[in-house]
């Protein structure tokens, strides 16, 4: 019996540490989808990598929280048009925390567009 909650007790940390080690790397592809959304998306600009990073930080821990409260996967193509207009929503509140951020409602549009295609190409469920 000792053994069995030893392994429990081993997979639940286990669980932990790949939760830490998937939202830092969810959080490293957000920062770097922001810049090509920027670069690529009228309606949509940061300026200063402080920005990026910050607006990396909010929409990582909006994600978290949608997710967690919501049950809902707030990718642009993850639970589908419900997915694609959570994730808009996001990023166009996201403008309202992190200085240095301009987006328009188009514009929010045409970034989770952009955010769900890159999302389709990176192997793997990442962001």
């Amino acid at each position: 019996m000792q053994n069995n909650e030893a392994n429990q007790k081993n997979q639940d940390n286990k669980k932990e540490s790949n939760s830490f080690s998937h939202w830092i790397i969810r959080f490293i592809f957000v920062a770097i989808v922001l810049a090509v959304t920027s670069f690529l998306t009228p309606g949509f600009t940061i300026r200063g990598l402080w920005s990026f990073l910050l607006a990396a930080v909010v929409i990582t821990f909006l994600d978290y929280l949608v997710e967690k409260f919501m049950g809902v996967d707030a990718s642009p193509f993850g639970k589908g048009f419900k997915g694609f207009i959570i994730s808009a929503i996001i990023i166009y509140l996201t403008q309202f925390l992190v200085t240095n951020m301009r987006v328009s409602i188009l514009g929010a549009l045409l970034a989770a567009i952009v955010i769900g295609i890159i999302d389709a190409i990176i192997p793997g469920r990442v962001m």
